[in-house]
């Protein structure tokens, strides 16, 4: 026998964003399998563009990722679907209603900025060592999170 529901709890459900991740080997736990954070779930995902919505996935994958580098790495982009390389993620925006945006920097230094539309996003995470000069790597995961939290 089914549970019965009020409208307000169906509709409430089926607002909420589903996920779900199987892993082969035990790792530490994925975006997928975590709590949203408050930041993420005070505005109602009806009410969210395609490109805020997947903005702030997009932070939490990133910051998900850099939780498990080491000091001597940081996280960089690779542009699947073609030979252009990487990318240093050194910012991250988004342009409601579908565009994203990654700011960054090549291995070699070079300035470089990567728009797509929400429908064509496609995101290979990297860790590159950090730059020689610098003692601590760079974690724009983190600032993206913190930003989440203050909106």
């Amino acid at each position: 026998m089914s549970e019965i529901k009020t409208t307000a709890e169906a509709i409430e459900n089926a607002a909420l964003p589903k996920s779900r991740a199987v892993h082969l080997s035990n790792c530490a736990p994925t975006p997928e399998q975590q709590p949203l954070p408050k930041g993420v779930t005070d505005k109602p995902l009806s009410e969210k563009s395609p490109a805020e919505w997947a903005y702030e996935r997009l932070i939490l994958y990133i910051k998900n990722f850099e939780e498990q580098l080491d000091n001597n790495h940081e996280i960089a982009m690779g542009f699947t679907g073609g030979t252009t390389g990487i990318m240093r993620i050194e910012g991250m925006g988004f342009y409601a209603p579908d565009i994203i945006s990654f700011y960054g920097s090549d291995p070699e230094g070079g300035r470089t900025q990567q728009i797509q539309h929400v429908t064509q996003l496609n995101v290979l995470l990297r860790a590159l060592p950090k730059k020689v000069d610098q003692p601590e790597p760079n974690r724009i995961g983190f600032r993206l999170a913190q930003d989440l939290e203050q909106d």
